[in-house]
C-alpha cells in the first residue's frame, strides 16, 4: 500500500527501525537518520533505495537540514536512547536524548508539515509502569518515583507521545504515536532478554536470570511489530492517536522463557539465578483489542516458532 514515498526514518539503523527500512525499501526512497550505536542496518538487505545520514538528533541544525533537503512525504522517530542497563546508567542523555531529539524531531519537519502524510513515534509499553495488565491505549500512564533511573525512559517517552499528540491538535501534524510490547527476533542487538538468551544458547553459556525470574512479559516478534506499523502507516483511522503493539498470546515468565529456549533450541546451556539489583517491570501483558478493531492488527508469529527463527539467526551471524 505505500509505495513511491520519501520516508524519513530517524534511527532507522537500530532493531525495529533497520527492518522497516528493509521493508519500505522496495517500493519507496528511504533516508535513514542514525548515529549507529546500533547498527542493525549492515544485516539488512536494502539496496540503492536506502540513503543514509550520519547524525545525532540532538544536532537540530542537521536534522532540520537533512528533513528538509529530503522533504519527506512520511517521517518515522525510532531514533532514542533504550534498554535497561542503558538507561539506568545513562538517565541524564536518556532524557536528553529521547525529549530534546523528539522536539527537534518534530521541528524538523515544520517547513513541509502541510505535505506529510504520516508522522509515527515510537514510544514504549514502559510507560504502563511496573504492573501492567491488559492495559489499554486508555490506561493511565505512570508517574513513578524519581531516584529510580529506570524511569527516566518511561518519563522521556510519555513526553515524547504528549508532543506528538501537542502536534497533531495544534499543527495538523497527522501523528501517530506506537507503543511496543516487547518485541524480539532476528537483527536484534544491544539489550533484551530473548536475543541475550538465545546468544548464550548459541554459545551453550548459562543463561542467567535476574532474581526469582516469575516476571511476566508478553513477547511480540518483530514481523509483527512491522506489520503492526505498516497498518499505522496505511490507515487513516490510524491518526491522532495511540496504538498498543504486542503479542498477549507470547506471555510467560522469564523463567519458563529460559526453560523454553532450553528446550527449542536444543542448547547444553543450564538456567542460573543471580541478583537482581535494580527495579523491574514484574508484569506487562498488553491489550491490543483497540489496534485489532481500528487497525485490522493480528499478530501471527507464535513464541515457539520466533525462538526458532531467532535461534537459526543468531545462530548464522553471532560471532562465535
Amino acid at each position: 500500500m505505500i509505495k513511491n514515498k520519501r520516508i524519513f526514518l530517524t534511527g532507522g539503523g537500530g532493531f525495529i527501525g533497520s527492518r522497516l527500512a528493509e521493508v519500505l525499501c522496495r517500493d519507496n526512497e528511504i533516508l535513514v537518520y542514525d548515529i549507529f550505536a546500533r547498527d542493525s542496518l549492515k544485516y539488512k538487505k536494502t539496496g540503492k533505495s536506502v540513503a543514509v545520514v550520519n547524525g545525532d538528533i540532538l544536532d537540530a541544525g542537521k536534522l532540520k537540514r537533512t528533513a528538509e533537503d529530503f522533504k519527506p512525504q512520511i517521517a518515522v522517530h525510532l531514533a532514542a536512547i533504550a534498554g535497561v542497563d542503558t538507561v539506568i546508567n545513562n538517565p541524564v542523555n536518556t532524557l536528553d536524548v529521547n525529549i530534546t531529539g523528539t522536539f527537534n524531531f518534530v521541528k524538523a519537519l515544520e517547513k513541509y508539515s502541510s505535505k506529510l502524510e504520516r508522522v509515527i513515534n515510537f514510544s514504549t509499553s514502559e510507560v504502563l509502569g511496573a504492573y501492567s495488565y491488559k492495559s489499554s491505549e486508555k490506561t493511565t500512564t505512570k508517574l513513578a518515583p524519581v531516584g529510580e533511573g529506570r524511569w527516566t525512559y518511561s518519563i522521556s517517552k510519555v513526553t515524547g507521545e504528549h508532543l506528538l499528540y501537542s502536534y497533531y491538535k495544534t499543527r495538523g501534524y497527522p501523528a501517530v504515536s506506537i507503543r511496543p510490547f516487547n518485541i524480539y527476533g532476528p537483527g536484534q542487538i544491544g539489550e533484551g532478554a530473548i536475543q541475550i538468551f538465545i546468544k548464550n544458547a548459541v554459545r551453550n553459556k548459562d543463561i542467567e536470570i535476574h532474581g526469582e525470574g516469575d516476571q511476566i512479559r508478553s513477547w511480540c516478534y518483530i514481523d509483527d511489530m512491522i506489520d503492526g506499523t505498516m497498518l499505522c502507516l496505511e490507515n487513516k483511522k490510524a491518526i491522532g492517536e495511540i496504538f498498543n503493539i504486542g503479542n498477549p498470546k507470547g506471555t510467560v515468565t522469564i523463567t519458563s522463557l529460559a526453560e523454553k529456549i532450553l528446550l527449542l533450541c536444543k542448547t547444553k546451556s543450564k538456567i542460573k539465578y543471580i541478583p537482581k539489583n535494580y527495579v523491574d517491570v514484574e508484569l506487562r501483558i498488553p491489550s491490543i483489542e483497540k489496534a485489532e478493531k481500528i487497525l485490522g492488527f493480528k499478530p501471527r508469529v507464535s513464541l515457539d516458532e520466533g525462538i526458532v527463527k531467532s535461534f537459526a539467526w543468531y545462530k548464522k551471524y553471532m560471532e562465535k
